[in-house]
């Protein structure tokens, strides 16, 4: 595996990083920068779709999300938006697109999920708005890569195939956190009240969960819209089917048991290449605190201490506590 380095708003970025690619997958969108993030989303958009064209990719894969304009007048929030106009815009560019559009993805790292799991950790009483009774069809993430991975062994591309995948259930976001609550042995009283603006939502989100307000409030305009599976294409396209919640947040919970197990020191927050201090992150349920700092010594200097940590050197403090 080769990593190389660009940047879909620099289009010069790109060319090294398409060189030689037949298929180019697109996992990219900018709710979390600061200014106008949809009109980033169209910038990042056609620079990659161009450097596509110009390097010969011959698909590219796209995972946008799912929704469509109520008839009733409710149109798209402008996260919704913003990933159909990506879709459209990666469609336009002369590269054979494949476009799946996906409901909320149960895992690790999906900020809804992230988002729908601070909430059910971290308040035992929780007053739901509106939002919460929104049906959605949320869909594991393994199962969002095996559609990603089976666009591979699709025939030859031609012009734009949009696929919408779900799960196998259709369920609001309150049974999405009740079922979370339950496979965590957690007891939640979930109170409906008649209204709650994205706006004051967005600011309490910002309180008691990780995600920060703006991007609090875009998601939940993005939950005022149903995001359920209408077609069957990719049911008949493909030989994939998809879990159900239950299974699915089973699956999700059981996966971050296994990797935080296996997790190396390698492999903390404090090694993904940042250098100031980080005061501490949540790993699924879990609270873990790392810190960073640069160190004007060789690799070899730097690791002899954590080599000598425990055994007849004992630890940094509290020994009593790893006996």
């Amino acid at each position: 595996m080769e990593v190389v380095k660009g940047d879909c708003l620099d289009a010069p970025s790109l060319a090294p990083v398409l060189e030689g690619v037949d298929t180019a997958y697109y996992l990219v969108h900018s709710m979390g920068a600061h200014g106008d993030f949809a009109e980033q989303d169209r910038q990042a958009a056609r620079n990659f779709s161009e450097a596509a064209r110009k390097a010969g990719v011959k698909q590219i894969v796209y995972l946008g999300g799912l929704g469509v304009d109520d008839p009733s007048g409710s149109e798209l929030s402008e996260h919704l938006r913003s990933r159909h106009e990506t879709g459209e815009i990666l469609g336009e560019g002369g590269v054979p697109l494949v476009e799946f559009r996906a409901s909320v993805i149960l895992g690790s790292g999906s900020l809804s999920f992230e988002l729908i799991r601070a909430l059910t950790e971290r308040l035992p009483v929780m007053i739901c708005p509106r939002w919460v009774a929104t049906p959605a069809q949320p869909i594991a993430v393994e199962d969002v890569i095996a559609y990603l991975a089976a666009a591979l062994d699709l025939p030859e591309a031609r012009g734009v195939m949009r696929f919408e995948i779900g799960g196998a259930d259709r369920v609001s976001y309150g049974a999405i956190m009740r079922e979370y609550a339950h496979q965590r042995g957690l007891r939640r009283l979930m109170i409906p009240v008649p209204v709650l603006t994205p706006h004051l939502s967005s600011l309490w989100l910002g309180l008691v969960t990780p995600v920060y307000a703006r991007v609090g409030r875009e998601l939940i305009e993005g939950m005022r819209n149903p995001t359920v599976v209408h077609g069957t294409a990719a049911l008949e396209t493909f030989t994939i089917r998809p879990l159900g919640l239950a299974d699915a947040i089973r699956r999700a919970l059981a996966s971050e048991d296994r990797m935080f197990a296996e997790t190396r020191w390698s492999d903390a927050l404090s090694a993904s290449g940042s250098t100031s201090s980080y005061g501490g992150a949540r790993v699924g349920s879990r609270l873990v605190d790392s810190r960073a700092c640069e160190l004007a010594v060789s690799t070899a200097a730097a690791f002899g201490p954590i080599r000598r940590i425990g055994g007849a050197s004992g630890w940094y403090w509290g020994n009593w506590l790893w006996g």
